[in-house]
């Protein structure tokens, strides 16, 4: 089996309500890049990458000489000519990788018949828990959707979430609002849902300082982890050493020199894997076994999917013997999706892993070209920008918070 040829489409599928965070919002839509992967034998491989555009798509088409011939089996070796240090050292190819791997990992499967999770060592569970993610969200502009600012509006977003999907843990997107604001809402929610699970994450927004106060005044709540309150492996170690709550990144953790230094100096308790941020599926779960090895816990980290990366998530999470916590996903925010049958469904607040080989998601070439027409038409917009603050900046230490009202 030889890889033929490669495509990237970019496509922008929208959410029910602009999404707010520590440096801005997502526009109430997310752009992402759909890769195929072809081969001699006619077989396609799904991937997909945040992000997207002429220059995402011509960084894919840069890439295809390296692919071309070459056998989409031979994992190792396709990693390493797309990320050798040397070759990568100016231009962080892990991303672009990622999404290659993923549609290799998918040919594999179909070539063989086997699941993705397979070539992890198969599956422990077939269906991987998520938590609720909550946002601070603007309000949408056509269906009433958004508008959460307050602690009784959070609790009546997360109340209608958890009556949808039966979510039973909750994760609240901090480091928008005032630090105290912010655990008002934080231990509203927690009187709401007493017997569910907690998690906070400010993007790590607050100082070292503001994070010890904040972790000190939630401590006595049901918490899963702490995540990533401050920037650095020194911060999140002396927070770590001054809070009685479990702590957890996916900012500062996420290749292998920062794992080992983070055990080294017992900075972290939790890892949270993301199949794209790693590098792809595969390294995730690398990632996750030595994890597993020294004990920590581990949880796999959404950056933001449709149904193909969603996929990797799930073959990760049916394969980590530590998975602790459930799962975070932007999933069940999105409208719609460019996988046959829709959205992947939750049940219990759980979703299976895919049964079909491969990733286990098959394109929906409709949902393909009308999505990218509208990616066409809407364009790209700045990440890191809020549009009800057009003259903010996410500046470090943060001081300049939203106002309940902005």
């Amino acid at each position: 089996m030889k890889i033929t040829d490669l495509r990237a489409t970019t496509v922008t599928v929208p959410l029910e309500a602009p999404l707010r965070h520590a440096n801005g919002a997502h526009w109430g839509r997310f752009v992402r890049t759909i890769v195929e992967v072809e081969t001699d034998e006619g077989l396609v491989g799904l991937g997909e990458m945040g992000g997207g555009g002429e220059s995402a798509e011509a960084a894919f088409a840069a890439l295809k000489p390296y692919l071309l011939g070459h056998d989409p089996m031979q994992l190792e070796a396709l990693f390493w000519k797309i990320c050798n240090p040397t070759a990568s050292l100016y231009n962080n190819r892990l991303q672009l990788h990622a999404a290659i791997e993923f549609a290799c990992i998918d040919l594999i499967g179909k070539k063989l018949g086997i699941r993705a999770c397979d070539l992890l060592g198969g599956a422990i569970r077939e269906r991987v828990p998520f938590a609720s993610y909550l946002f601070f969200r603007l309000p949408a502009e056509t269906n009433g959707h958004g508008g959460e600012d307050s602690p009784e509006r959070m609790v009546r977003h997360a109340r209608d979430l958890t009556e949808r999907y039966g979510f039973t843990a909750h994760k609240l997107k901090a480091g928008v609002f005032d630090p105290d604001h912010e655990i008002e809402v934080f231990r509203t929610l927690a009187e709401a849902f007493p017997d569910h699970r907690l998690r906070i994450d400010p993007n790590a927004a607050w100082s070292v300082e503001e994070s010890i106060r904040i972790g000190r005044a939630i401590e006595d709540l049901n918490n899963d982890y702490f995540e990533d309150p401050c920037w650095g492996l020194e911060g999140m170690r002396r927070v770590r050493e001054a809070v009685r709550i479990p702590t957890a990144t996916n900012t500062v953790v996420v290749n292998f020199e920062q794992l080992a230094a983070s055990i080294r100096t017992n900075a972290v308790d939790v890892i949270l894997l993301d199949t794209t941020f790693w590098g792809g599926l595969r390294q995730a779960w690398k990632a996750g076994v030595v994890c597993n090895t020294f004990q920590l816990g581990t949880a796999v980290h959404s950056s933001g999917e449709l149904g193909i990366q969603l996929a990797t998530m799930l073959h990760l999470g049916a394969a980590l013997p530590n998975l602790n916590f459930a799962a975070d996903a932007h999933y069940h925010h999105l409208t719609d999706d460019v996988i046959e049958g829709g959205k992947l469904a939750y049940e219990d607040g759980h979703i299976a892993v895919p049964t079909g080989p491969g990733l286990g998601v098959t394109l929906d070439r409709e949902k393909l070209a009308e999505f990218a027409e509208l990616y066409q038409k809407l364009g790209s917009y700045p990440y890191d920008r809020d549009p009800q603050r057009p003259t903010y900046f996410s500046l470090w230490p943060k001081t300049d918070w939203a106002s309940p009202s902005s």
